[in-house]
């Protein structure tokens, strides 16, 4: 391989706390892959999760790989690099497993290009018993795993704390027998949650390109995969195992505080896929801190719900006392006070999060965000007069009966919040800067808003040029935004059906070139885009089953859409 490759792959393990170097030889060996850099990819605590879980097994040897970073893509296309696992540098085709952990729908193409450029076949189906078994997890295949079923030979689906170890038991005793790999995958479908071979189920589609049913192709199968949830999060620790340096939130170590969330926004998948919402214990993070702080002293609270968790000021109290610091990505709007607020300021926060989503009250009674404008301003006023000097602000444009005056009130809202944060600093105390994120919204599989359309995402845009113009003069108050292209990608990969692989196909094939694979492929990306679902019809990820009733999501969206 490249020597200077290696030497990189050896300089970066140098400066890691907590990898997992195995001796290979009798273990039963696993690839874990993130279709992204190594910056985002190991700031991702599900994925150092998986690659715990595959280490503890005794028997099963867990390397990890990353997409390469931007200024090695033209050899990574051309050739010239070497795919190989960062621990020992092997190919990754010298692997049993091929492991993808998938956070987001948009580095899908990056799966197709990472096998491309291994030489392992993109479809399951053509790939024999020698090449690695391609396995594929994580919230966005739990979401909707189609687009992706004839890449993958099977998915494991939701948490994988207990699901996990059953699989490694599954493949060891299939291996120590010499199993076909079809009776294997046989064998996990009928006996173990979780689990969903996709090419064990089989699609039918109308005349009008919908789906008419998704069914098994054998008996003695699952109609469904049912994913089943952990119910006591405090009988193991979610933690960051492996430290590392040029990744997001290097300096923090990152905590699990909580999973699930009960305020059920109508918009957020977290709230739908991880129920019930569950705690840890203060003396469970309270022990991960105590084992973090070996390492760093800033420490990162991360959960769908940290503002919710019980015992958080507590929690912050106790990281205070050791003298380092608490990390926290964003609080809920109605759990801001001044205790609270306190408390992040004595940790050294000079920015805090607040998530209004939108500007009307109609629209927020759509999303179910349970907070008002006064609430808004409120909790704008506490951290101003405690002098946070950076706010910032999330809202979406795009939804579901949105009309003009509601991105008015979503300008009018910031004007009032940065009237009301001025007001309240005294003398030369001034703050620094709101920053709006404003972003389109994309409708998700399992919530209750999955079967609304995409807004055309040049009106999109639009609007959020509207927004850039109204602040333009002012400095103190800066719009960011995503490309809306990608919007529309994102929400082919999030609602799309099996067909969509013929589409991630020709864009592997073309190199990333979107606009031309679209034009090729004999598929119309709208009808998954800019179609209204109808409520009796089969949705791609309908296989799939969370838990939460049908019949309870299409109420809930009757009743968001009465909102307004």
């Amino acid at each position: 391989m490249d020597w200077k490759l290696k030497k990189k792959h050896v300089t970066l393990l140098e400066r890691e706390n907590g990898y997992v170097k195995k001796v290979w030889g009798t273990q039963n060996t696993v690839c874990l892959t993130y279709p992204n850099y190594y910056r985002t990819g190991m700031a991702n605590l599900g994925f150092q999760t998986v690659y715990k879980i595959f280490n503890d097994q005794p028997s099963f040897l867990c390397e990890r790989l990353f997409l390469p970073v931007s200024e090695n893509e033209a050899g990574f296309i051309s050739g010239a690099d070497k795919i190989v696992s960062l621990e020992s540098q092997k190919s990754i085709t010298e692997f049993d497993i091929l492991a993808f952990s998938v956070s987001f729908e948009n580095d899908y193409p990056n799966i197709l290009k990472m096998l491309s450029k291994a030489g392992i076949p993109l479809l399951a189906s053509d790939r024999s018993e020698s090449y690695p078994l391609v396995i594929g997890g994580g919230i966005a295949l739990t979401l909707n795993p189609e687009p992706l079923a004839d890449f993958f030979d099977l998915f494991i689906l939701g948490e994988a704390e207990e699901v996990l170890p059953q699989f490694c038991r599954y493949f060891e005793e299939s291996r120590r027998l010499n199993c076909e790999r079809r009776k294997l995958l046989r064998d996990l479908q009928k006996h173990i949650n979780n689990i969903y071979v996709p090419c064990l189920y089989e699609v039918e589609y109308s005349a009008e390109s919908k789906i008419q049913s998704i069914a098994p192709r054998e008996t003695g199968l699952p109609e469904r995969i049912k994913i089943k949830h952990i119910k006591d999060i405090n009988s193991f620790f979610t933690e960051e195992i492996i430290s590392a340096p040029e990744t997001e939130m290097e300096d923090m170590f990152l905590v699990e505080v909580n999973r699930g969330c009960a305020r059920s926004c109508r918009f957020c998948a977290a709230s739908f896929v991880y129920r019930p919402v569950r705690f840890r214990s203060d003396a469970e993070i309270m022990d991960s801190i105590d084992r973090g702080l070996k390492r760093k002293k800033k420490i990162g609270l991360v959960g769908t719900a940290v503002s919710d968790h019980p015992g958080l000021k507590h929690i912050c109290e106790y990281i205070i006392a050791q003298e380092a610091q608490a990390g926290i990505g964003s609080l809920r709007i109605d759990q801001i006070d001044e205790k609270i607020v306190d408390l992040i300021k004595a940790n050294g926060i000079e920015t805090i999060a607040l998530a209004p989503e939108a500007g009307s009250q109609s629209m927020r009674d759509l999303l179910r965000k349970d907070i008002n404008e006064k609430d808004i301003i409120r909790a704008a006023g506490i951290m101003a007069e405690k002098e946070i000097p950076n706010l910032r602000l999330y809202f979406m444009v795009g939804l579901p009966n949105e009309e003009e005056r509601d991105i008015d009130a979503i300008i009018e809202l910031v004007r009032k919040i940065q009237h009301h944060v001025r007001h309240c600093f005294k003398g030369e105390k001034m703050f620094r800067r709101i920053t709006l994120s404003v972003n389109q919204f994309i409708p998700k599989p399992a919530t209750p808003l999955q079967w609304c359309a995409l807004e055309n995402v040049n009106i999109a845009g639009k609007k959020i040029k509207k927004i850039e113009n109204a602040f333009g003069r002012e400095k103190q108050i800066k719009v960011i935004n995503d490309v809306p292209k990608w919007n529309y990608v994102q929400a082919l990969l999030s609602l799309g059906d099996r067909r969509v692989g013929e589409i991630l196909l020709s864009v592997n094939r073309l190199e990333g070139n979107w606009a031309q694979a679209l034009k090729e492929v004999n598929i119309n990306p709208d009808f998954y885009v800019y179609r209204q679902k109808q409520f009796d019809e089969v949705l791609p990820w309908d296989i799939i089953d969370l838990g939460v009733s049908k019949k309870a999501l299409i109420n809930e969206c009757r009743k968001a859409l009465k909102e307004t």
